[in-house]
């Protein structure tokens, strides 16, 4: 794992806001609604040279009943264990409160460094103000305001202090995994899925909709596999977006989808395939996306002989015509075929990056267009001389011919079906191009 640093504190001190300066995005929900960030965010930042993961948390709110508070909590003392460094903030508009007292009694514990940072200190006045802070007993104490970024440069500085070259070599080798993005509607399962591989409580599982509401990253290593597991917030119908929120976790989704290399398509057993999950799924041929299909669940579905056989079938038949994907019947509560899920995924990245020689290549298509040519247009016989691989992120192949604007879509077809039938690109959409030779 690379150098990583925490900003944890107490609700509305300005941690994402600090956390967005530091990515330079609007990565982190901001919003001046307590409790806003959830869960933990990541993110990679550079200072003078050197890289480093920022977590942001949730606010630290001790001894609550709110269970969403509870949960923060563990999830700042997650983010404490997981982090090499830690940035404490606070704020001095509201001078020191019980909460900050409390954070502050559990970071003396730690052997890690603690950074404090003092936010909104940006005039004399709340300078003056801000001295209260050093009676928290920290050695490393910084005057910052997140809004304007005056002081951040200095606590930054501190903290590429503590980089080491070998880190920063890690940094760059998670930069080149494959990562592979859990996607759906909510409440299908995708945070127990993340839970049941990593084997920890990483997100927040309730049956609230909507609880994840940011992306979780999320490094895995386990039986030699190694790679970047993302986990979305449920992509919501456009007509149930109401609250700001809920649109920032629809784009977060679909950012994660970007960044992905194999999007893992969850969909809920006992509910079929629906109209939204069809949208997602065209949405990541669109990007050009490995895909695999999950049907969660599978263990409260009632089994017939030919289940699996029909189901299947039946969402072929929904999403052609790509069809050419793995479908996977797994429970992420029992654990069933889970470990089956990575295995496929990493095949399906291996597809992506398939390079077919351009030799091989001539041979197989040029004989499957003798056996069955293109209908002829307007009296013209279309003739393809030629194929070769694009040296693109989706496997891409351009065809050379006399007519390119002729060839209709069946034969397209007929083309992509050959190309799947001899290499494998199972999971991977393919985009074909004619052009005039």
């Amino acid at each position: 794992m690379s150098f990583t640093v925490a900003i944890v504190g107490r609700p509305n001190v300005g941690k994402s806001t600090f956390f967005n300066r530091l990515l330079e995005e609007r990565k982190a929900i901001v919003d001046d609604v307590s409790g806003v960030t959830r869960d933990r965010q990541y993110g990679v930042t550079d200072w003078n040279g050197k890289s480093f993961n920022v977590i942001d948390t949730g606010g630290f709110v001790p001894k609550s009943d709110d269970v969403f508070e509870r949960e923060i909590k563990k999830q700042v003392l997650i983010a404490v264990e997981e982090a090499n460094a830690i940035i404490f903030m606070v704020d001095t508009a509201t001078g020191i409160t019980d909460l900050d007292e409390a954070m502050a009694d559990v970071l003396r514990r730690t052997t890690k460094p603690v950074f404090l940072a003092v936010n909104k200190v940006d005039n004399s006045d709340r300078l003056l103000e801000a001295t209260e802070f050093y009676s928290l007993g920290f050695d490393n104490i910084f005057f910052i305001s997140s809004m304007t970024g005056s002081g951040t440069g200095e606590l930054l500085d501190a903290i590429a202090a503590l980089i080491s070259d070998k880190d920063q070599a890690e940094t760059a080798n998670e930069l080149t995994l494959p990562k592979f993005a859990i996607i759906g509607q909510p409440n299908v399962g995708k945070s127990s899925l993340l839970n049941a591989l990593v084997g920890q409580e990483r997100t927040i599982v309730s049956d609230i909709a909507g609880t994840t509401r940011d992306t979780i990253h999320t490094h895995y290593k386990l039986y030699n596999k190694e790679f970047i597991l993302i986990d979305t917030a449920g992509i919501r119908r456009k007509t149930k977006v109401h609250e700001d929120l809920e649109f920032y976790s629809v784009i977060r989704a679909i950012n994660a989808m970007d960044e992905a290399d194999v999007c893992l398509l969850m969909l809920d057993a006992t509910k079929g395939i629906t109209a939204q999950d069809l949208n997602i799924f065209s949405l990541a041929i669109k990007k050009g996306k490995g895909i695999v299909v999950l049907v969660n669940k599978w263990d409260t579905v009632k089994k017939e002989t030919n289940t699996a056989k029909e189901y299947e079938k039946e969402l072929k038949n929904r999403l052609a015509p790509f069809t050419d994907l793995p479908i996977l019947f797994i429970s992420a509560t029992e654990k069933l075929r889970i470990y089956k899920v990575i295995e496929i995924a990493l095949e399906v990245f291996e597809n992506r990056l398939r390079k077919v020689p351009t030799s091989q290549l001539n041979e197989v298509m040029l004989k499957a267009v003798e056996a069955y040519h293109a209908p002829v247009v307007r009296g013209n016989a279309i003739k393809i001389k030629f194929v070769t691989q694009l040296p693109t992120h989706v496997p891409s192949f351009a065809f050379f011919c006399n007519f390119p604007d002729d060839i209709k879509q069946p034969y397209k077809n007929y083309l992509e079906n050959q190309l799947r039938q001899h290499f494998n690109f199972k999971g991977v959409p393919i985009r074909l191009f004619f052009r005039k030779k």
